[in-house]
Parts: C-alpha cells; structure tokens; sequence
C-alpha cells in the first residue's frame, strides 16, 4: 500500500477563489494533497460562453467535485456564505462519513 498525505478538498462557492487559493496554500503547506474547483465559471470564457454548453459542463463539473469529495480525506469549505450547491456538497461529504471543516464556522449549516 501507499502511504499518502491526508487529501483535502476545497469547497465553497466559486466566488471566493481567491480564498481558496489561500486555503490551497495553507493546507499544501501543512503537507496535504489539495483538490479544489478547477473552472469559475462566473467569469466570461470561450469554454463556457455558450449557453447550453455551460449548462452541460456544470452538470459535468457538479459530478467532478463529488468524485473529488470521495476521494478526499477531509472537506475544508471556505467563505462565509454558503449556497445551495455548496450545502449539498457539505451533505454528500458527511453522508460519507467525511469530516467537514470551515474557515467560517458560524456558516455551518448543521451548527
């Protein structure tokens, strides 16, 4: 078998990249693989520039970040508001028995 650092995966709305990055930097820093959303999709791109296309992709991307969150160890979810898709994702990680962590901890939904 492997031994492997403990694998985090960043959540939160994708408004708060840049918070993530942070968490990135920190949680590598702290000798963790980090996974975290790879598209911000709120931002103009040729990927997603049109409409239908953009839906697909983030029904892929949704499907992406779950596969992310069962191969995590740990969620970490950053910012201090959560959405709906966020609130989902904070469920599904604990229907797996995954510990959830959060840079604002009064946003927890389940607190």
């Amino acid at each position: 078998m492997l031994s492997l650092p403990r694998i985090v995966v960043i959540c939160g709305s994708t408004r708060f990249m840049t918070e993530m990055n942070e968490a990135d930097l920190r949680e590598t820093k702290a000798g963790k693989i980090v996974v975290k959303p790879g598209c911000e999709m709120k931002s103009p791109h040729p990927l997603w520039s049109e409409p239908v296309e953009a839906e697909a992709l983030k029904v892929r991307l949704d499907d992406l970040h779950r596969a992310k969150i069962r191969l995590a160890d740990e969620v970490l979810v950053v910012g201090d508001y959560i959405g709906d898709s966020t609130r989902a994702e904070i469920a599904y990680a604990r229907s797996l028995g995954k510990p959830v962590r959060f840079t604002h901890p009064e946003v927890d939904p389940d607190a």
